[in-house]
């Protein structure tokens, strides 16, 4: 996101980089605005930048590559075997989408921690919005898909479940409308400072940013954890069907790995944004006594994040790849080609006999 982390905050010190190691001065510089006055000479905190500047780039494109293969995955088999006016389809094709916006974005990050913000103040905004559309709104995705998943359980004959057409578009529009306005601020008060950090313009965005994804992370818990704890008790039922034993250990996964990759990231910029605000008034024995503190959190924030941007290679396989039926399209798209492949090599065989019995000395 040697190395810049920069953070815009509101996002945070959390998605975009936070602060820039000079390598002309062996110092870095950040973009909170208390650092810049007691950073190099009452806290140290090098080590840990470097090893976010190292670690990130590296942990980054192994993200970049898995979630473009999964999520273009998904819709190539969305396409070719799915009906999209289904409200279920356009979920997963909507899902799939944001995740490849949240992803497209990394690699501007992962420039950005090794070199700093060198290509313009509209690409740090247009990064920054890309960005957090895709953050978000994937993030309400997941929620409205919990929520249709709990009435297709509990009520099975409801007509949201078979809804297709207009509610799919509608259920789109509210999607990407709700992502462009909550990620709006970060397009209008992102800026560039000293031709390197891409960050927001003063501290009290910074801190919006923190506590809107908090928000984010509490609303989508209650909704899992409401939503799937009735979907259990109703498999546990002795008339659930036989599938129920896969059923209640894919919702066991899921919540799992929610809650493990989301939960400590969110812990962790929240305390984060508590030590913010008691620098703006604290001495400097206090600064001192918060320094290993403010590094244990510096590594706990790049170990959390690693988790956290799991997600969009991870909705893939958890949200589509587990359902029987596209397993099958899978399958069947696999066969195809291995079909498509072994034609080509028998024309090839063919035509290459032809052309040596005809005295030819080359082969198509």
């Amino acid at each position: 996101m040697a190395a810049a982390e920069n953070f815009p905050i509101t996002a945070t010190p959390s998605i975009i980089p936070d602060s820039t190691f000079d390598t002309n001065t062996d110092k870095y510089n950040s973009s909170f605005e208390y650092d810049y006055e007691y950073n190099d000479e009452v806290c140290d905190r090098r080590n840990t930048m470097q090893f976010g500047a190292t670690f990130t780039p590296v942990f980054f494109s192994i993200v970049v590559v898995l979630s473009l293969f999964g999520n273009i995955l998904v819709i190539v088999i969305l396409a070719k075997y799915e009906n999209l006016r289904s409200l279920t389809n356009t979920f997963i094709l909507n899902l799939a989408v944001s995740d490849l916006f949240f992803t497209a974005c990394l690699p501007f990050w992962a420039y950005y921690h090794m070199y700093g913000w060198t290509i313009g103040e509209p690409a740090c905004k247009v990064v920054t919005f890309v960005f957090y559309v895709g953050f978000y709104s994937s993030g309400i995705l997941l929620i409205l898909m919990t929520a249709h998943r709990y009435v297709a359980v509990m009520n099975p004959l409801s007509n949201i479940v078979s809804t297709k057409g207009f509610s799919s578009v509608l259920a789109t529009v509210f999607i990407w409308v709700f992502g462009v306005l909550v990620a709006s601020p970060t397009f209008i008060f992102t800026k560039v400072v000293d031709h390197k950090h891409c960050e927001y313009v003063d501290s009290y965005w910074r801190l919006w940013g923190i506590y809107q994804q908090n928000a984010l992370f509490i609303m989508s818990s209650v909704i899992f954890i409401l939503c799937y704890s009735q979907i259990m008790c109703r498999l546990l039922r002795p008339t659930a069907q036989r599938r129920k034993n896969k059923t209640l250990k894919l919702i066991f996964t899921l919540m799992a790995v929610f809650f493990m990759g989301w939960a400590p990231y969110n812990i962790v910029i929240f305390l984060q944004s508590l030590y913010f605000w008691s620098k703006l008034h604290a001495d400097s024995h206090t600064l001192v006594r918060n320094c290993e503190r403010l590094k244990a959190l510096d590594y706990a924030f790049y170990i959390s994040r690693l988790f956290a941007f799991s997600h969009c290679f991870l909705n893939p396989v958890f949200y589509v790849f587990v359902g029987v039926k596209f397993k099958k399209h899978l399958e069947t798209m696999l066969k195809s080609w291995g079909h498509n492949n072994n034609s080509i090599r028998s024309r090839h065989s063919r035509i290459t006999i032809t052309s040596l019995t005809s005295g030819d000395e080359f082969s198509m």
